[in-house]
């Protein structure tokens, strides 16, 4: 899965469980500006877990702050499946 099926894959996660519209959201879009709280980030945590077969690490959280980050996290989980 390249970058850009992973980008498509979030935003539609992301478009699911914080109950917006995919079209506003693009890598750059942050979080907070979505009025996402911690609770509907770990349930998005949960939903990328389970979507793409990865375990985010404890201190991982506090460090996403947007779409691009999580992309990030994805795109590193899978190279070091890869090598």
């Amino acid at each position: 899965m390249d970058h850009a099926a992973i980008l498509e894959r979030v935003i539609a996660l992301t478009s699911e469980e914080l109950e917006c519209d995919p079209a506003g959201l693009s890598e750059d879009t942050e979080f907070k500006s979505l009025d996402a709280n911690s609770f509907d980030l770990l349930e998005l945590i949960i939903a990328i877990e389970d979507e793409f077969g990865i375990p985010f690490d404890d201190e991982k959280p506090q460090t996403i702050v947007s779409i691009a980050d999580v992309v990030r996290v994805i795109e590193a989980a899978r190279a070091e499946e890869t090598s």
